[in-house]
């Protein structure tokens, strides 16, 4: 369909009932008369125009509102409103607490999902994950409700040691799957929520459309000789961030006992912990020193906690030393995978102490300036440790 400039575009019944009754929002695309059934024209459809006039009209002299609406910067979508109200909504809220570093996640309920059995019907949970992040180690689940396409969960899920950072650059993933007993359980739909969305202290509320799953690259649609390159870069870039890679949490408390004489440091628990071990787990637990150890008796070890990458250990260990040497020492604390048989596996480890940076320079510089109160925070396990051995 062509259009002289200054005339305006007719639109046919067709198309004018579809934009007002089609469900969900309405995606910007170059043509909507693409997304459904044309006839032909007949004679009706030219009338009322010369032979002239149409030789002179031409498709790029009358680009559609549509269209120019999709060329002006917003983000052109590769399916139809309809594919996405199809898989169903899902409602949720989201809540950060600054003071305990956690994300608290509340999935309430889901409307309309695509049905997934031969009775028309799904059985539908919801998982979680953190990205970028270990999928193993940051993923959450619901429980499953059998039978339904409409499921209430009503259900809390709950990440632990998520810190400011985290909440600048990572991302929710939000997945609901059908569970199947006797094969594969399947994907329905899911959404991604950039956590710096979130208002600290504040909670926020979420109903939208389930999409499908961002298909990645096909390997075939590359020659060789990219691959290569891409493999090659990106060996690269591990290469060069091995030296500050992640490889978990670790919740710390310090307090400095003028009644006791020493230093308290508590273990209370570890996050998102990498999975060392070939099921996906690992046996973590902890070791601490006191340095500089010249004796090296300083040494104390939590007891394992078995086949977790979110473990809670709940321990106190006491350093005998007076208040003015702390300024002297620094705490290496070091988290292990337990094998039997073979040598243990390093998971990561941080340092506190006055020569360190950030959150664990403030951790020590508190436990220093406070007697008698105990400061937990939350510290960053790397994979390289200064002045660690890397063995038990």
């Amino acid at each position: 369909m062509t259009v002289r400039k200054g005339d305006k575009m007719t639109i046919s019944i067709q198309e004018h009932m579809a934009i007002n009754v089609c469900p969900g929002p309405i995606r910007p695309i170059k043509q909507i008369s693409d997304y459904f059934p044309r006839y032909s024209p007949g004679p009706s459809s030219e009338e009322g125009r010369s032979p002239t006039d149409q030789s002179d009209a031409s498709p790029s002299d009358a680009p559609s509102s549509v269209g120019r609406t999709a060329e002006e910067g917003q983000e052109p979508d590769s399916y139809d409103s309809d594919d996405s109200t199809a898989l169903g909504m899902l409602e949720f809220d989201l809540y950060y607490d600054q003071q305990s570093c956690t994300l608290e996640c509340n999935i309430l309920r889901a409307k309309g999902l695509k049905p997934m059995d031969f009775n028309g019907l799904a059985d539908p949970y919801v998982k979680l994950h953190l990205l970028p992040g270990a999928c193993k180690a940051n993923k959450l689940k619901t429980r499953t409700v059998r039978n339904t396409l409409n499921p209430a969960w009503n259900e809390n899920l709950t990440y632990c040691g998520i810190t400011e950072e985290d909440m600048a650059r990572k991302i929710l993933r939000i997945s609901v799957c059908d569970e199947d007993k006797l094969s594969h359980n399947e994907f329905i739909g899911e959404t991604r929520v950039p956590l710096r969305r979130l208002k600290p202290g504040q909670k926020k509320h979420f109903n939208i459309c389930l999409e499908r799953q961002i298909p990645l690259a096909s390997p075939s649609s590359m020659t060789a000789a990219l691959r290569g390159i891409s493999f090659y870069l990106k060996e690269l870039e591990r290469a060069q961030q091995w030296e500050m890679e992640e490889r978990g949490r670790i919740l710390l408390s310090l307090m400095y006992s003028s009644e006791r004489g020493g230093l308290v440091v508590g273990i209370i628990r570890c996050a998102h912990l990498a999975a060392m071990d070939v099921n996906g787990y690992s046996d973590p637990y902890v070791k601490t020193y006191l340095k500089p150890d010249i004796e090296k008796k300083s040494k104390h070890k939590t007891s394992v906690k078995k086949k977790t990458l979110n473990p809670e250990f709940n321990e106190e260990f006491f350093y005998e030393i007076e208040q003015k040497d702390l300024s002297q020492k620094s705490l290496e604390v070091t988290v292990w995978d337990y094998d039997i048989g073979k040598s243990n596996d390093f998971i990561g480890g941080v340092t506190l102490g006055m020569n360190t940076k950030g959150e664990c320079l403030k951790h020590w510089t508190e436990c220093i300036s406070y007697l008698n109160k105990k400061m937990e925070h939350w510290h960053t396990l790397t994979n390289e440790l200064p002045g660690s051995t890397f063995s038990d």
